[in-house]
Order: structure tokens, then sequence, then C-alpha cells
């Protein structure tokens, strides 16, 4: 009995000590963030035009690329004169700038996604080329620069990274991001380069947006030939896009900044982690979820996607 209360009084310990050391390494922060630059791509809405204003609040010297003239132009508006906005699709490689502390990759696209059937491949060409292609083209850009500080690359995943829900390039280009940054962060640990993904959850967003998303369902459905749609069934595509909508309602959290703060940590802490999973959704479902056997999470998935079904009918 002596021997085990000694034994459990050092694990106890070992555990405290752990926890109180990776809190203090998680609480460190970076100086100078007025000398630091950071350049955030997909700064028109969401997300990056969140952490855009937020890091202009600390001080950073923030470059926000922006797709549109209004976006760029209601950010600026937005914030100090700092921050410096720029027009940027990040399917084009054009923009040269020095001394990058942090390169923030958030820009994105959801849409076309549905089941994998009514997909073509320019469907998915039009999202890797954002999400994965457009990643990986920023960063090659600016990566001499970012080693050049010892700086940080923080790129944003997604859970759908871990997890395949639906169908379309969504899935497959954040799994490529994962992939990519995974590759990246141990090729660059070497120069001092942290590289750090954010997995968020499901969040209120223009990607998931459910009025784009049905109007594509519609385009996608249109399109396809009578006898693929005969073998779907007559009320399969309003069914679908029914329980879409109503999963999406419930998924979607309005607070962004759950999100912005992951980024803002992996920016700004001395310590940045490998992954931040954003969102209670993220930490205690999809992320456990996804480390559980395929078919226990197909299993459960399907259960989801029934008592959705269940719910609206």
């Amino acid at each position: 009995l002596f021997l085990y209360s000694i034994i459990l009084g050092c694990l106890v310990a070992f555990v405290a000590f752990a926890a109180i050391r990776w809190f203090i390494r998680d609480s460190c922060k970076v100086d100078a963030f007025s000398q630091k630059h950071v350049f955030i791509t997909g700064c028109d809405s969401g997300f990056g035009n969140l952490l855009a204003r937020q890091l202009d609040g600390k001080g950073f010297k923030v470059i926000a690329a922006c797709f549109t003239e209004k976006g760029a132009a209601d950010l600026a508006a937005a914030s100090s004169p700092r921050l410096k906005t720029l027009q940027l699709d990040v399917t084009d490689s054009a923009i040269l700038f020095s001394g990058l502390w942090g390169l923030v990759n958030n820009a994105g696209r959801s849409i076309p996604i549905g089941p994998t059937e009514w997909m073509q491949l320019e469907d998915f060409t039009k999202v890797l080329d954002v999400n994965l292609i457009g990643v990986i083209d920023v960063t090659l850009q600016f990566l001499p620069l970012v080693k050049k500080a010892r700086g940080r690359v923080v790129n944003v995943a997604s859970i759908l990274g871990r997890l395949s829900l639906t169908g379309g390039a969504y899935c497959v280009s954040k799994w490529g991001v994962e992939a990519f940054s995974d590759s990246l962060r141990r090729n660059m640990h070497h120069f001092g380069i942290k590289v750090s993904i954010i997995e968020p959850g499901f969040f209120k967003t223009e990607v998931t947006r459910v009025d784009l998303i049905d109007a594509d369902l519609r385009r996608l459905w249109m399109r396809l030939p009578q006898d693929v749609k005969d073998s779907y069934g007559a009320s399969y595509f309003e069914d679908y896009v029914r329980m879409q909508d109503l999963a999406m309602g419930l998924l979607c959290s309005s607070d962004i900044s759950k999100v912005t703060r992951c980024m803002e940590h992996a920016l700004t802490a001395r310590h940045p982690r490998t992954r931040y999973g954003a969102g209670w959704d993220a930490k205690l479902f999809w992320i456990p979820l996804s480390y559980l056997p395929s078919f226990v999470a197909d299993f459960v998935l399907s259960l989801m996607a029934k008592k959705t079904i269940s719910t609206y009918f």
C-alpha cells in the first residue's frame, strides 16, 4: 500500500508538472509586434477579415489580400493606416514583399459540394486551384522571405481535412493542405520556421452559406442526365437540400473568433502548436471521431444522417 501511494503520488506530480510546463510554454509570446509583417489571404470576409483587424489592433503590420475591390475598401476603412490591402487572386502568382514574419493561407471556397457522381472534373479543379494549389503557390512565393525572418506559416485546413463528410473537392483539398503543411513543417524545421494547421469545425462564413450551396446543388442536379436523376428518385434532390440546410443550421457557430484566436496564437506564441482544433464540435466530436476505425466513423456518420432526416420529417 505504501509503495502504491508513492507511485500514485509520483504520477500525479508528473502530470501536474507536465500540465504546468505546457501552460507556461503555451502562454509565452514573441515580442516586437510592431516590427513584424503578416500577410493574410482571403480577407474579404470571415476568418481572414477578422484576423486582419485583430492583428492590426495588436500593432502588427498587416498586408491583407482581398479578392474584390469592395472587400479591400471595407477592410481598410475598418482598420488603422498600418494595415495595407491589395487585390489577390491566389490562382495567380504576382507579388513580392520583404521581411515576412507570418504567412496566413486562409483563402478558400467550398462549392461545388454534393454527391460525387454529380461532379465533373472542372468542379474539382475549381476548388483545388484555390484551396490547395493556391496555398502551395503562395507559400512557395513567400517562403524565402519567411525563411529569412525565421517566421511562421499558418495554413487553414478544416476538420474535413481529417474526416470526409461530403463529395466534391473541398474535403480532398483540405486533406491536401494537411499533407502539404506536415511536409513543409518537417522540411523547414531546421531553418526555424514554424508551420501550424488550423482545423475549424463548422462556422457561419461565406463558405457555409446555404443559399449559395443550395443554388449550386440545383445547378449540379439540373445538368445530370435523366437516367442518373431517375436512379436517385424524384424526391431525392429536395430531401438532400433540406437535410443539408438543417445540418448546417444545427452545426454552424457564429463565433468565428474561436478560429481567429487560434490563428493569432500560432503567430504570436513562442511555441505554437502544430494543429489547432477550432470550435467545440471540432475538439470534442469531429477530431476524436477521425481517430476511430473507418467502419466506426462510417457507422456514426450514417446514424447522424438518419437522425437529421427523422428530425426534419
